[in-house]
């Protein structure tokens, strides 16, 4: 007390040792809330009250609870909020996103040389079909569950990081004993006196290798899904946009690394992996894999689980499942809802493009072969396929080496919108205000840089029309550099398909948590209890929101939608494409096959329905999480939150809010640290 009083000698003291006493033996009331004033904008530590921030969803700010007198926060939540609101660092992002270039490198290697890996055992091209289902399968089902299971993971160290690190232990696992099936299998049977050579070992290995492939698929999905929802978890609401940058670069150069590795000779530099070309390269990828993850989760902090409270109660079972997700879907919010709908559209052209594009470089590059002497034997013919082969990896190259220098510099020219700056307020119920970080003197060069009205989701749109574009003159290029340059121009669709759909729904899931648990923190009296044991008051969980509803709206399981809109398309593309290769394709060795072109030209059309989706997806952020909970739960009018109360008092109009996603983040801007 008497340190309270020294700090602010000009509060009122009682007069003579009666009030003294009486100050002395009863507590000192809690004092009125201050009239609502707009922050100065200064930065932290520049303000008068440095203890109450919070950050801005566009329309609705984000209120923190309120401090003690002596400036500590009557929530032990509250430090770890902000902790985890405030400006990170671009070795941080690093640091949060290196673990998917990990990821990266083991599905380059899968995609670019899982092919001729399964028919060098001797597997048929119709049951290959059936053995890349698997991604699609997976993707559909295995994310939307991972991402269910994390989100309801109450582990101290974090609910995502046991999902990255099972996830990544089973995908290495799977890597060697899928690159030494062969060994393994005859050597087991081999024990048995089994022969090696014969058909029934033979066909051991190949069903053993599509296991393994299963495998593989559904422990990437694992990892991939638990590294996208922990990046939304880590990273502050108002650097969304540029961890999915980050995030998207890394992506590029796992996929560079994938590629020159296939396209080398490792077998003189990495012996010890093993004795062929897909050992080493399984080892390469499994060390890769292994040593980003184990970076991400020991140098990443992620936020306590516990402090979320018990998750929600869900039954057990395939229907509960199933149940949920429909609930989840029909609960997106509406953002996330558009960009699933564009992927839907969009994956049904890149599928074929990412799985054929070397099949239709290398049958470009042979057709003059084939045209000169029509008459090859199969040995001459599969030295021909493999310099095509060859050729097309290198156009791949070309693709991931675009795809990497756009996510590097278009961050430069992009007007951020899903970005958004952090706001300050004095008191719950006090009008937000901008922190001006952006002054004219304080700008860089590269501020310079930005395209007025050329936001993200423009760029996005655009670069679709540049992969119709691109898929439609396959049908006439009839040469080995035109087919290259059509490829490396998809390279930056590629790059804004790994980056915007990813920066649109993480803005929106971070701003509609954020606020989740701010309520949760101004409606609980203490969080203690959180972390001691859950509490068993029905009623306060109630009052939380940790029903099953809420439960549905979790980044994990959003996430999880999300993929399933990328890998349900896959299916359907491959039934076509399997459809159209039946109706069109010629036989090995016949000039003049241009089935592969017809598909990706079909392919480029449904992409370019994907631009017409895009063109409904509006750059700024969405309303706020208690406004669209009473829409959808068909509400005439959104009830009033305790940010629209808020705006009872004087504050500013809310297009003066909106304009705040107009001001340019310092944080962003690709290589601006």
């Amino acid at each position: 007390m008497t340190s309270s009083l020294a700090e602010h000698p000009d509060r009122a003291r009682p007069a003579g040792n009666e009030g003294h006493q009486q100050q002395s033996q009863q507590p000192k009331p809690r004092r009125e809330e201050p009239a609502p004033r707009l922050s100065t904008g200064r930065r932290d530590g520049a303000s008068e009250n440095t203890n109450q921030q919070f950050f801005i969803g566009e329309q609705s700010p984000l209120l923190s609870p309120v401090d003690n007198q002596d400036g500590s926060s009557s929530d032990p939540g509250a430090d770890s909020a902000d902790e985890f609101q405030t400006t990170k660092s671009a070795w941080y992002m690093i640091l949060l996103t290196i673990s998917i270039g990990g990821l990266q490198i083991a599905w380059s290697v899968e995609m670019s040389n899982g092919s001729p890996y399964l028919l060098s055992l001797g597997i048929s091209k119709s049951l290959m079909a059936l053995v890349w289902i698997a991604g699609p399968l997976s993707g559909t089902l295995v994310q939307p569950y991972v991402g269910m299971m994390s989100d309801n993971c109450r582990i101290r160290w974090g609910k995502r990081k046991p999902f990255m690190l099972g996830g990544a232990a089973a995908t290495i696992v799977s890597l060697m004993f899928l690159a030494w099936t062969r060994e393994i299998v005859t050597g087991i049977l081999g024990l048995f006196g089994a022969d090696p050579q014969s058909d029934g070992v033979k066909f051991c290995v190949i069903c053993t290798a599509v296991l393994w492939i299963y495998i593989l698929d559904f422990a990437i999905n694992t990892v991939q899904a638990a590294i996208r929802a922990f990046i939304v978890d880590c990273a502050p609401t108002h650097q969304q946009e540029m961890a999915n940058a980050m995030a998207s670069r890394f992506v590029g150069i796992g996929n560079i690394c994938g590629y020159l590795a296939g396209y080398a000779h490792l077998a003189t530099t990495f012996w010890w992996l093993g004795d062929s070309q897909f050992k080493e390269l399984c080892g390469i990828a499994s060390l890769a894999l292994g040593i980003t993850v184990l970076m991400t989760c020991l140098l990443i902090k992620e936020r306590d689980p516990r402090l979320e409270g018990p998750p929600a109660k869900d039954k057990p079972g395939v229907v509960a499942f199933f149940k949920k997700i429909f609930t989840s879907i029909k609960r997106l919010p509406p953002q996330t809802k558009k960009v699933c709908q564009v992927q839907f559209c969009a994956w049904i052209g890149f599928f074929p493009m990412l799985f054929y594009t070397s099949s239709y470089i290398g049958e470009i590059y042979a057709d003059p072969f084939l045209e000169e002497n029509p008459n090859m034997t199969d040995k001459e013919l599969d030295e021909l396929y493999e310099r095509a082969t060859q050729v097309g990896t290198f156009a791949l190259l070309i693709f991931a080496i675009t795809s990497l220098a756009t996510n590097v510099f278009l961050p430069f020219f992009i007007a951020p919108t899903y970005d958004q700056p952090a706001v300050t307020a004095d008191a719950p119920g006090e009008a937000p205000s901008v922190i001006n970080d952006y002054e004219p003197e304080q700008r860089s060069w590269t501020h310079h840089l930005i395209i007025p009205g050329f936001t993200l989701r423009r760029a996005w749109m655009f670069s679709q029309i540049l992969f119709t574009g691109s898929m439609l003159c396959t049908v006439f290029v009839r040469t080995v550099t035109a087919a290259t340059v059509l490829i490396g121009l998809v390279g930056i669709t590629w790059a804004l398909t790994l980056w915007a759909p990813w920066a649109i729904i993480s803005a929106e899931i971070s701003r509609r948590d954020e606020e989740r648990r701010t309520q949760q923190q101004r409606l609980s009296p203490s969080r203690l209890d959180t972390l001691d044991g859950y509490s068993s008051d029905d009623n306060q969980d109630s009052d939380l929101g940790k029903d099953e509803e809420e439960a549905a709206d979790q980044a994990g399981v959003i996430l999880g939608i999300h993929n399933m809109a990328i890998a349900a398309p896959q299916i359907i593309a491959t039934v076509a494409s399997s459809i159209i290769f039946r109706l069109f394709q010629k036989p090995r060795g016949t000039p003049g096959d241009h089935s592969i072109a017809i598909v990706l030209a079909l392919g480029g059309i449904t992409v370019l329905i994907s631009a017409l989706f895009i063109h409904r997806i509006r750059d700024e952020p969405t309303v706020a999480y208690d406004e669209i909970s009473a829409v959808e739960e068909g509400d005439a009018a959104p009830r009033p939150s305790v940010h629209s109360r808020s705006r009872s008092f004087d504050q500013p109009p809310r297009a003066s809010l909106e304009r705040a996603t107009l001001v340019r983040n310092k944080s962003f801007g690709g290589m601006e640290y």
